[in-house]
């Protein structure tokens, strides 16, 4: 494939998108169970692991802008520039994600430093990895049908991988999880390097870090992915807890949750790429948040036993994620074309939008923590109104801040294009 246009095949999707699985096989970890493995394997209390995931991510998050400079002009000299990039930047991610999970060290204190120093090595290595590969996949070009499917196939194989982080640390612990994530990056970048190729601007090199700011349409969708974006990544980092003290579920259960709503997201994915072309993407997304607002608002009245009612909202909010995984990258790519900036800017766009997703999950783990447990929650806690607060923070904030999303994102892209 060597135009920016260039059809889109099958073959051009495996060796494409396979990267997205070992980058989600890192995520899940990072984000959903380091949280619940740390407070419950090391006994790290709550509020003191949330102010440092904070600290991290949002040191994660003040890079990704830099990183997506750094792209823009690694892409400006080669394709090939970029997957030499690549290739080092897995090796560091797959030695930083062990780092992260082996602590060398006993004792809160110690404990607290080591994930701090771990949590940013791997979280650089993550971005820089993730920022190219969303940058070349941008690069690829093509209508908004096609745009869905790069996206499609990058986030298809990375609920491929999500699945997987969720069976093989139960199944087969974490010595066999990293030295599968060595594996897989390997393989992933191989196929990478054989893949689609994109066409980069003629005697491009790179534009200002500023760029993605000066045109509205960027703004305009950035808003709504933040907003949308906070309001994902505080269940995210509460499921768990969600799950075992306010359900009281059995740990056998948990896999079953995790897999379904990630199995269910999957599944959904390529049914919301084809509705694309009839209803657009920004409504097709519309209607993955509705749906999601239902979900987490059946969620609320769940209590103590109710885990086959669960099963079935995770089954219904994964279908939801499914546009958020799909759609929103699908529309900045369509921004960025529009904007004239294809081919030269890329990694300045995804570098601000991968900022913005950090900074959502920053915020999700750096304040509801330290605020559950002000609210006198603690693992394994039976307190009703703890548990109350616990519900409150898992089920009915995501809603209030999914129909403010919703509410932007018809007034801010649906509303505004019609209107034009």
């Amino acid at each position: 494939m060597t135009g920016a246009a260039a059809r889109f095949t099958t073959a051009d999707g495996w060796r494409y998108g396979l990267l997205g699985l070992p980058l989600a096989f890192v995520a899940l970890p990072l984000y959903v169970l380091l949280p619940n493995h740390y407070a419950r394997a090391f006994g790290v209390p709550l509020a003191a692991l949330g102010v440092v995931l904070l600290v991290a991510r949002l040191f994660d998050a003040f890079l990704d802008p830099w990183l997506g400079r750094v792209a823009d002009r690694l892409f400006a000299r080669t394709p090939a520039a970029v997957l030499r990039f690549g290739w080092v930047a897995a090796a560091f991610l797959a030695l930083g994600f062990a780092l992260l999970f082996f602590p060398p060290v006993r004792g809160t204190t110690a404990l607290l430093a080591w994930a701090a120093f771990a949590l940013a090595w791997t979280y650089l290595a993550y971005s820089a990895l993730s920022i190219a590969h969303q940058s070349w996949g941008a690069m690829l070009g093509g209508d908004a049908a096609q745009r869905s499917r790069v996206v499609a196939w990058r986030e298809g194989c990375g609920l491929a991988g999500v699945l997987l982080a969720s069976l093989l640390p139960l199944l087969a612990g974490l010595a066999a999880s990293a030295a599968a994530l060595g594996v897989l990056l390997a393989l992933a970048c191989w196929a990478w390097q054989s893949g689609p190729r994109p066409r980069t601007a003629a005697g491009a090199s790179g534009a200002d870090w500023r760029t993605p700011f000066a045109r509205a349409p960027f703004r305009r969708l950035l808003a709504v992915f933040v907003l949308n974006g906070i309001a994902s990544a505080v269940p995210a980092t509460l499921v768990l807890f969600f799950v075992q003290d306010r359900l009281q579920a059995p740990a056998a259960m948990e896999p079953l949750f995790l897999g379904s709503y990630f199995l269910s997201a999957a599944i959904a994915i390529p049914l919301w790429v084809a509705a694309v072309p009839r209803f657009g993407l920004a409504r097709a997304w519309l209607a993955g948040i509705l749906l999601a607002i239902a979900a987490f608002a059946g969620a609320s009245q769940l209590g103590a036993g109710d885990t086959w009612a669960f099963l079935a909202i995770c089954i219904a909010a994964g279908a939801a994620l499914g546009t958020d995984l799909a759609l929103p990258g699908a529309l900045l790519a369509g921004v960025i074309a529009a904007a004239g900036d294809g081919g030269r800017a890329e990694g300045a766009y995804f570098g601000w939008w991968n900022f913005a997703t950090k900074l959502n999950l920053a915020l999700a783990a750096g304040l509801a923590l330290p605020l559950l447990a002000l609210a006198g929650y603690t693992p394994g806690s039976r307190d009703p109104e703890a548990l109350d607060a616990l519900t409150l923070a898992y089920c009915v904030l995501p809603c209030v801040l999914k129909l403010a999303a919703a509410a932007l994102l018809y007034l801010l892209l649906i509303h505004k294009e019609t209107a034009e």
